[in-house]
């Protein structure tokens, strides 16, 4: 490519040299056309454009980033991983907690249950009602709750007839809660096995 230059530059001077000597004219078209040809041909001084490949915009830059667009894909999913995984240990960790307050209470319901031996039982069924209520009324609210739930529910309530109000309300509200718990705890054991 570098000759081609040179033989027009040499064309060119012969050609000039012939017409000053006397020979044709010159043809100002046809030098215009071989300077613009010289010129074409010429050689370029090379840029870091010549380099750069010749894909579309959208394509090569696409492929210039790919990778660093999966690797910031890649950190994002970890980080969203890493979020549900801290999640889950909460989750974990209530759930545990909350394992942990119904074995607490399943322990004291059986000891309050286990606070109303038979035998008491079968005592205070076979006692009048009125002699039952001032005996439970020196109990504690806790035993005698437990002992009015272990008898059937008309000798008990005979019983809770004949002591005060006040008394025989929080005795009533002792049993229900004890009564809403004992609902309460197959619910849970059959969650715990889930």
């Amino acid at each position: 490519m570098n000759a081609l230059p040179r033989l027009l530059g040499l064309w060119l001077a012969l050609s000039g040299s012939a017409l000053a000597a006397g020979g044709e004219q010159a043809d100002p078209a046809k030098e215009a056309a071989m300077r613009a040809l010289a010129a074409r041909d010429a050689p370029k001084d090379v840029s870091a454009q010549d380099f750069v490949t010749k894909e579309p915009a959208k394509t090569g830059y696409c492929a210039n980033i790919a990778d660093a667009a999966a690797d910031a894909r890649f950190a994002w999913q970890k980080e969203q991983l890493a979020a549900m995984e801290r999640q889950v240990e909460e989750r974990i960790k209530l759930l545990e907690e909350k394992r942990a307050e119904y074995e607490t209470w399943l322990k004291r319901r059986n000891e309050f249950l286990a606070k109303a031996d038979e035998s008491v039982v079968a005592v205070y069924a076979k006692m009048r009602p009125d002699a039952a209520s001032l005996q439970l009324a020196n109990m504690p609210d806790e035993a005698a709750a437990a002992l009015l739930t272990k008898l059937n529910a008309r000798t008990a309530s005979a019983i809770l007839s004949e002591m005060e109000p006040a008394r025989a309300a929080r005795l009533a509200r002792a049993m229900t809660e004890a009564g809403s718990r004992d609902a309460a705890a197959p619910a849970a054991k059959k969650n715990q096995r889930s």
